[in-house]
């Protein structure tokens, strides 16, 4: 496993979608820092909502198409072959494919919330603003719960990978079931909330959306960002749940991906 870790490791940054996703990153908060002028109030709070949605869309593109490129392409090339030659398992193979995604994932989320910080914390700088941004422990935080929630994505993702024989299909589907896990959320308090009083489209989908629920996370529970920027402190228990939600899922992401790409055969 040590070995795909590392091997991980090397060719993501020798790829040139981290070169690419990185800069597309970059771009992104200096879109947060430019945000800032359009709120004479708010400014570093408008920086950072948007600097922290770009940061989870920046590391999505990079965890998924690392996984595709990785694990994906590899299996696409007939490669794998080669490298399971090799007395090594195929359940060691994906996780330490896995881990390092994690692992660069990780590198460049410490990056770009370093520069975010700093964008944030110049923003505004001669206002001062009526509820101040928290840009310590409750900041770092949140940037966790975003690398939690890729980490998510991302073994999903791998999933996908060890199934799919269409090449672009696992950057598709991760990338949707991103954007459905973050909705998920907002989508059940509407319903549960009856819709805005339209009593038949809460009472046609509420059963639909109680089945989703066992099918997709709610990956909304993962971001934090009310506690940086109005210091909103999340309950201990909700995070707790949130986290625990997080490891389950990826835990059985990667068990499903270990037992579909045991059983495929490479001719």
């Amino acid at each position: 496993m040590w070995q795909f870790f590392l091997s991980s490791w090397r060719s993501g940054f020798r790829n040139r979608i981290f070169l690419a996703v990185f800069v597309f990153a970059l771009a992104l908060v200096g879109v947060a820092y430019l945000s800032a002028s359009f709120s004479p109030r708010q400014p570093r709070t408008v920086a950072l909502d948007i600097g922290l949605s770009g940061l989870r869309i920046s590391l999505i593109l990079f965890a998924i198409t690392l996984i595709q490129d990785l694990v994906g392409r590899e299996i696409e090339d007939r490669s794998v072959v080669l490298t399971l030659s090799y007395p090594t398992s195929r359940a060691l193979y994906l996780v330490g494919r896995y881990l390092g995604v994690l692992a660069l994932t990780g590198v460049a989320a410490l990056i770009l919330a370093m520069l975010l910080w700093i964008a944030v914390l110049m923003s505004g700088f001669q206002y001062e603003q009526q509820f101040r941004v928290d840009l310590g422990a409750s900041y770092w935080a949140a940037v966790v719960g975003v690398w939690v929630d890729v980490a998510v994505v991302a073994a999903f993702t791998l999933w996908i990978a060890t199934l799919s024989t269409v090449a672009m299909l696992p950057l598709a589907l991760g990338a949707i079931f991103a954007i459905a896990g973050r909705a998920l959320g907002a989508v059940f308090d509407y319903v549960a909330k009856g819709a805005d009083g339209q009593v038949d489209v809460a009472a046609r989908y509420g059963p639909l959306l109680d089945l989703v629920r066992w099918v997709l996370p709610d990956l909304s529970r993962l971001d934090w960002r009310g506690w940086p920027m109005y210091g909103l402190l999340p309950d201990t228990s909700a995070i707790g749940l949130a986290l625990l939600m997080a490891v389950a899922y990826s835990l059985l992401m990667i068990g499903l991906a270990i037992h579909g790409f045991s059983r495929r055969e490479f001719s």
